[in-house]
């Protein structure tokens, strides 16, 4: 094996069979191992993104309007976890949880407040929610419509990717066959309506860090995006019509070369599945776009100065392998949610990478070398390995029911923490060049009146509106228990002054609540 030599040479490729042509190709053309446009970073730098969100709408967009005066070129929205699985902040099941790790949205009224003199037709907004991706969306398309902005000058993306939830990350709400439903609603209605905008981000961010291997985030990530393609053109859509407002996101993760290969086997395989299965004529159906971000469970809560260093060069590899959006995560993550100067730091951190560094002049700087094209090499065939025995089980949903995938990810974290343990792997500060003393971080907190203060106003906002509501809730009970798209009934929900737990009750009775198995 290659990896049993000291050194990479072009034997190694030729052991592998490479052929510069058919492998490589050029920037903006198949397979896309080398970027999905021609002139990569010298045409348009990635969006710098800061992944933001806490407490209030009120503060989460002081701190959107911090980061925008500071460089950043695209927000992306942090909820809470009652907002991530469909609860109002004046649920029972809520208490305590309301916005801590991301910023409480309950009605029209929060995200009013929260994109407050952000200019929507000219900033990209991403925002990092599944299950009720539909309505989040929803709230952001009704916000803009009373501002007068068109929805066809709408740029951003809903994560909207529930099936990695079922096996990595758990913010589920619906059981698969209605939420699949409701992704596939998704498409067609923003086909039509918000043409610009990425109708999905199918994550293998999560499944990094619930524990897989790189090969695993691989083939998972794009086994899921091929079962969202196979549901939409069941449907009945062109997936032409869909298909270029696809994106993805991946972890970028600690082993340099290994990672710049990954993104661009990714990039590789989603190209020839997509040509092999569906036939586009829209190259943009192809060419395989994605946000990355540094990888969270690497930061330590030791010596956290060194997560500087860490989110550093894990961004240098995301550039390096081609990114389109990146977000930084700041040193303090390991201990609490960043401040505003950690929030900066890893924000300069992108913009020393994009224009002091140099390595945006050249499209994919790398290529050619004999690691990187002989990694990229094994990781694709590793991963379309790993596809073809999803695909033999019947794709990724019957793979996440059979709980293959829970249980594929599980044991990979089970080895990555033993070779930790053993010190066959090595974090510094924590299995070895320990100290006694680390130095001491600023950390933020959150205020427990935030969450009294958050309901006070939820309870205020339904006293105060009208009637309408409630006959927007039947008419979307209605069409969900038809064979009906759910946005425009959603849409219109929002704008009669639901709120985001009042539409998932709604649906939940028509729809259910998935329930683990347990796997």
């Amino acid at each position: 094996m290659a990896d049993e030599k000291p050194y990479f040479d072009e034997s190694d490729l030729a052991a592998r069979g490479f052929d510069p042509a058919a492998d490589l190709g050029a920037p903006g053309a198949f397979p896309y191992t080398r970027g999905p446009q021609a002139s990569m970073y010298r045409g348009k730098l990635w969006t710098m993104r800061q992944y933001a969100g806490f407490s209030t709408a009120a503060e989460s967009n002081k701190r959107y309007r911090y980061l925008l005066e500071r460089g950043t070129t695209g927000l992306s929205v942090a909820f809470d976890l009652p907002t991530q699985i469909g609860m109002d902040s004046d649920d029972v099941r809520a208490r305590g949880e309301v916005g801590k790790v991301g910023v409480a949205i309950d009605s029209i009224a929060d995200m009013e407040a929260l994109l407050d003199e952000i200019p929507l037709d000219r900033v990209s907004i991403s925002m990092t929610i599944n299950a009720p991706a539909s309505i989040l969306l929803a709230l952001l398309l009704v916000v803009a419509e009373r501002r007068g902005i068109p929805w066809a000058k709408l740029n951003g993306t809903i994560q909207n990717d529930i099936l990695k939830e079922y096996s990595a990350r758990g913010t589920y709400i619906f059981p698969p066959a209605p939420s699949l439903r409701i992704v596939t609603d998704i498409f067609e209605f923003c086909a039509r309506e918000v043409p610009r905008w990425n109708t999905i981000s199918v994550s293998g961010y999560h499944i990094r860090e619930a524990g897989s291997t790189a090969v695993q985030e691989i083939a998972f990530t794009l086994a899921n995006g091929l079962q969202y393609v196979r549901s939409a053109v069941e449907r009945g859509l062109d997936v032409d019509s869909f298909a270029p407002r696809i994106s993805f996101f991946f972890n970028a993760h600690n082993d340099f070369i290994e990672e710049v290969a990954k993104f661009r086997a990714a990039r590789k395989l989603w190209a020839k599945l997509m040509r092999e299965r569906h036939a586009p004529k829209d190259a943009r159906s192809i060419a395989l776009r994605f946000h990355a971000q540094t990888a969270g469970s690497t930061l330590t809560a030791q010596q956290p100065e060194n997560n500087v260093v860490r989110v550093a060069y894990q961004a240098m590899a995301a550039v390096l392998g081609g990114c389109q959006s990146l977000h930084t995560n700041g040193r303090d993550e390991a201990l609490a949610l960043p401040t505003e100067e950690s929030a900066k730091i890893a924000l300069r951190t992108q913009q020393i990478l994009a224009f002091e560094t140099g390595v945006t002049s050249t499209a994919d700087p790398l290529a050619g070398s004999y690691a990187i094209e002989s990694r990229t090499l094994d990781l694709e065939r590793e991963a379309l390995e790993l596809i073809e025995k999803i695909d033999a089980m019947g794709g990724a949903l019957a793979a996440i029911e059979s709980g293959f995938m829970q249980n594929e990810i599980g044991e990979s974290a089970y080895f990555a923490q033993r070779a930790l343990e053993e010190k066959r792997a090595i974090v510094v500060g924590v299995n070895e060049f320990t100290e006694s003393d680390s130095p001491k971080l600023p950390i933020m907190s959150i205020d427990e009146q935030v969450e009294l203060d958050q309901v006070a106003s939820l309870v205020a906002y339904r006293a105060a509106r009208g009637g309408a509501w409630q006959a927007a809730l039947a008419r979307l009970d209605v069409a969900a228990r038809a064979d009906e798209n759910l946005m425009p009934h959603i849409v219109e929900a929002v704008r009669s002054d639901c709120t985001v737990g009042e539409i998932v009750s709604t649906l939940k009775a028509t729809f259910g609540e998935h329930r683990d198995q347990g796997f």
